[in-house]
């Protein structure tokens, strides 16, 4: 029987264009015997902009809905992701040769981690990439690590949102991605960190596109009672589950 991973895309009209080489990086990756991946791609509205840079291939299912911003359209996307295991990809970014098998083979060896993360490298408009400093040390991320960190550093966490790796289970009984109009991913990785052990790779598994027209560059992005007010909720949530104790797996103290 061949097993699933779902990669979850939310997309709109800006970043469509890209999605030709996230395909290509998908098409890329090297899974063990008896997986497979399937992309839902779910477009964050009803234009007629993205449907001509879908790719066609029978592991490629794309839907419209209503806008809602990129956390609704990824959170309704798990309607069809009937897989074990989800993967997030923005539509511009590309994952490096190696990534989800690195990603499955942490989850499948320890029933007690419930998500991975791995390191990131910025591409930038010319090709070029560019890393970071401040990542942890590979292995196996304890519950509240990610949580305490953020809260220290200004709202930064040492792991980035957007190279996650679910569990389907575990990411739907958190409610998916946080309804805000941005750090929905951040809501979510800090959610999962707050009832989870994780996994951090040192291996790159990210290709994070630097343009002009990402949402994160957008001065609304950084409006200073807005974001405070989005930090709020994200703590709120992950401190509130901690409080209640809710766990997984269930049998885990």
């Amino acid at each position: 029987m061949t097993r699933r991973i779902i990669i979850v895309t939310a997309v709109h009209g800006p970043s469509a264009h890209f999605l030709p080489e996230a395909f290509k990086s998908l098409c890329d990756q090297e899974l063990p015997d008896g997986w497979e991946w399937h992309w839902l791609i779910q477009q964050d509205g009803t234009s007629d902009d993205v449907a001509p840079h879908v790719p066609t291939d029978d592991r490629v299912s794309f839907r419209q809905g209503r806008r809602g911003g990129p956390g609704v359209a990824r959170t309704i996307a798990l309607a069809h992701a009937d897989g074990e295991y989800v993967k997030v990809l923005d539509a511009d970014d590309q994952l490096p040769p190696g990534a989800l098998a690195r990603d499955l083979a942490a989850l499948e060896a320890d029933s007690s981690i419930g998500w991975a993360t791995s390191r990131v490298l910025d591409l930038l408009p010319d090709g070029t990439t560019a890393g970071f400093p401040g990542d942890p040390e590979p292995g196996a991320i304890e519950r509240k690590a990610v949580l305490d960190y953020w809260a220290t550093h200004d709202y930064r966490a040492q792991v980035h949102p957007a190279t996650l790796f679910i569990r389907r289970d575990l990411l739907v009984a958190l409610g998916g991605w946080m309804a805000l109009p941005a750090s929905e991913d951040t809501g979510l990785l800090l959610a999962l960190n707050a009832v989870a052990r994780g996994w951090f790779s040192s291996e790159v598994g990210l290709l994070y596109r630097k343009w002009e027209g990402q949402a994160t560059g957008q001065s609304a992005h950084t409006n200073a009672p807005e974001r405070d007010a989005r930090m709020a909720v994200v703590e709120a949530r992950a401190r509130a589950l901690d409080h209640f104790q809710w766990r997984y797996p269930i049998s885990s103290n």
